[in-house]
């Protein structure tokens, strides 16, 4: 049976006997499942053959997950939600996570930053990124533990995106802490269409999208075009990126297949961030930069296969990926005649899959499921290296190492129904990982002799995660949930012993880093028009990852706490238009430093995002996005704070039978907030030799500008 959900019309089923539900995304299709036994599991014994899947396609966050969710604080975006959002980059596609901030402080080409839960999670540190069960944080990157490019995807290839904050969930591994999103692509026939778009700043987009019928099986297959060369007074972006898409879907053994390909290359020029003084001394403007050679180069090609029906589910992917990363956030600090100009390069393979069976019983009457599953990863880096460079030509290696690292993890989710109102849902999950380092080079550029820094190291990992979830009615339902995850430290880190800057002993950080969160959350569906959530939640972090400006990546520090409350509204005003409000606070520290020394630099404190939507099938439509971050701390005594942020984002176009027009408005109020801040000591080229300003760095909003776009459906 299948049952089409429209935003808030979703009702669940009225019954009077106990039914187990077992819900997930589906890779074929972005339809929620709900598996549900139509007779008393007392009655079915140890038959499962009764059970059925209620179908209820997901169009978005006004869907009642009422009885489906394991928190209040997970969810599902649907693909028209996707869509209808107004973007300045690929990467805001996670700003549709509620209660994160995405932010850039480089070129286009480069991972976003993100920010969530009072986190600066630089480019992905402890927030795990999959699509179509592929990771896409990178172990051990050159620019920094697990880096989050998203620039690979094609947003119209997007069917769902199924978020979880929080560490509460068995399968989810890796970079856990803070929680997850899980990109689905899409698995019905995608309708053929092509797509234009220009805009200023020779801004220019083009996709083609649609399928091949291969008798009873299907192709998806999606190509962008994109360059662009943005509003900077001194450089060109010249962004060239181009995309493929290419996903086979077939049914096979009773089950779903699909098999998809993902090509990603991009070449782009970058303004970096900025020191307030060289604005203010009139050296540059706010849209200038001080290096005009900095940049990037990046590919990934990815291959992957998922096989699942009702019980099983099993995936693999190969992907291959390069980057190459010149930047310079110090200027002649280290290097007063060459500058401080750097490259970080990452070329590797990962290697993976998954693997999960869902078993549907009863204990002494209790509807039961229990899912058993695992994962493996294998990432061969041939080179993560950081060289000193000068216009992009390199200088010299002041690291190259060569990285094996591998993890196999196995998890047990059970989940019970108590009865009518009370289910329970209980996860332990364990990993091990492995890391095996050898230097490619024994002498670097400042003569010191890194030959000590290799070795192998292992380590393993338990947690434990428990969700007790309460039922009101069909409209009300309540959770607590606790759960500890983890994040992975750069293997490079778990074996080093000499500084390849100072040639100074260091000591290797812990492999794996704990952390440990609870919350209690409240969630309600009414009148087929609200869709609301609460969340009062805390996490506990064993050590942090923190931006080192000079370094131009992550390090690991003290431990840290953070609590806060987020608040979700989403209202059907009508069946076309929308409102919905969006609020988290976050309080965030370090544990054992004094009271005023202890803030964590870069910890939002509050965000606040609200969109008023209009859609209908055809004619006049529109949208208005506002988003807004607090002034946050740059250093551990808060006496330099960032200033408060806000943007806002508006579009307007007109849909015929096959056409569709739009027009985006991107910072439609021309803020002249920032993207970004930093606070560190820097040294431009006029200052004294020997000399390091600590100064504000900052990243400006990119000016307002217009982007026309024309959608043909054939």
């Amino acid at each position: 049976m299948q049952k089409i959900v429209k935003g808030n019309e979703m009702q669940k089923p009225k019954s009077s006997v106990k039914v187990l539900t077992k819900t997930y995304i589906t890779m074929t299709s972005g339809i929620l499942f709900s598996v549900a036994s139509l007779s008393s599991f007392a009655a079915l014994g140890e038959q499962t053959q009764d059970i059925q899947i209620e179908k209820i396609e997901v169009q978005g966050k006004a869907t009642n997950l009422v009885g489906d969710a394991i928190s209040a604080s997970e969810g599902i975006i649907g693909q028209q939600e996707i869509l209808n959002r107004p973007m300045l980059r690929v990467g805001e596609i996670l700003e549709l996570v509620p209660g994160m901030v995405v932010t850039q402080h480089s070129g286009t080409g480069k991972a976003n930053q993100y920010f969530l839960r009072g986190f600066n999670l630089d480019h992905g540190t402890d927030f795990a990124t999959f699509i179509d069960q592929m990771p896409v944080n990178m172990r051990s990157h050159g620019h920094g533990q697990g880096y989050t490019d998203l620039n690979f995807i094609i947003p119209e290839t997007i069917q769902t995106i199924a978020f979880k904050k929080g560490a509460y969930y068995g399968e989810v591994d890796d970079f856990s802490g803070a929680g997850s999103a899980s990109f689905n692509t899409i698995g019905k026939p995608q309708a053929p269409l092509f797509s234009a778009t220009i805009g200023e700043d020779n801004f220019q987009r083009y996709l083609v999208a649609g399928n091949l019928a291969l008798n009873q099986d299907h192709l998806n297959y999606a190509i962008e075009f994109n360059t662009y060369d943005g509003p900077w007074t001194d450089i060109k972006e010249d962004l060239d990126k181009t995309n493929v898409f290419l996903s086979y879907n077939s049914k096979v053994k009773n089950g779903d297949l699909k098999v998809t390909f993902m090509g990603y290359d991009n070449t782009w020029n970058s303004a970096d961030q900025i020191p307030e003084r060289a604005v203010s001394t009139g050296i540059i403007d706010e849209l200038g930069s001080l290096d005009t050679s900095l940049g990037g180069k990046s590919s990934r090609y990815s291959l992957n296969a998922i096989w699942e029906n009702q019980n099983f589910s099993a995936s693999a992917y190969v992907i291959d990926y390069d980057l190459n990363l010149w930047s310079n956030f110090t200027y002649f600090l280290d290097n007063p005649t060459t500058g401080d100009q750097f490259e970080q390069v990452d070329k590797r393979q990962i290697y993976g899959g998954k693997l999960s069976y869902t078993l549907f019983s009863n204990w002494s009457g209790l509807p039961v499921s229990n899912e058993f599953g695992g994962q493996i990863r294998v990432d061969n880096i041939d080179q993560v290296g950081l060289y000193h460079t000068q216009q992009r030509e390199r200088l010299g290696a002041i690291r190259n190492d060569a990285v094996d690292e591998s993890s196999a993890g196995i998890y047990w989710e059970n989940t019970i129904i108590w009865s009518d109102p009370i289910k329970t849902i209980f996860s332990a999950r364990y990993d091990y990982f492995n890391f095996d380092v050898n230097s490619n080079i024994n002498t670097n550029i400042n003569g010191i002799d890194l030959s000590a820094n290799k070795g192998t190291e292992n380590a393993d990992n338990v947690a434990l995660k428990a969700n007790l979830i309460y039922t009101f009615n069909q409209n009300w339902e309540a959770y607590i949930s606790a759960g500890q995850g983890f994040h992975s430290n750069d293997a490079r880190g778990t074996i080093v012993q000499v500084d390849p800057n100072s040639g100074e002993s260091i000591q290797p950080v812990d492999p794996i880093v704990d952390s440990f969160g609870f919350e209690v959350g409240l969630r309600t569906h009414l009148f087929g028009k609200l869709n609301a959530s609460m969340s009062l939640w805390q996490l506990n972090l064993d050590s942090e990852l923190l931006f080192v400006g000079d370094a131009g990546n992550t390090e690991p520090s003290d431990s840290t706490s953070r609590y806060g409350i987020e608040l979700t509204t989403y209202y059907s005003i009508t069946e076309d238009l929308t409102l919905d409000i969006e609020y988290a606070y976050t309080h965030a520290e370090f544990d054992k430093l004094a009271n005023n020394n202890n803030h964590i630099p870069g910890a939002l404190e509050h965000v606040l995002q609200a969109g008023i939507h209009y859609q209908p099938q055809q004619g006049w439509f529109g949208s208005a996005r506002l988003r807004y971050f607090s002034e946050r701390p740059l250093t551990e005594d808060a006496s330099v704070t960032s200033d408060a942020s806000q943007i806002m984002n508006v579009n307007l176009g007109y849909k015929f039978s096959r056409l569709t027009l739009k027009l985006d408005i991107l910072n439609a109020l021309d803020s002249k907030d920032h993207d970004i801040d930093y606070f560190y000591a820097s040294r431009l080229a006029n200052d004294p030799i020997d000399s390091a300003t600590e100064d504000l760095h900052y990243h400006v909003f990119e000016p307002r500008t217009l982007r026309l776009s024309a959608v043909y459906m054939f």
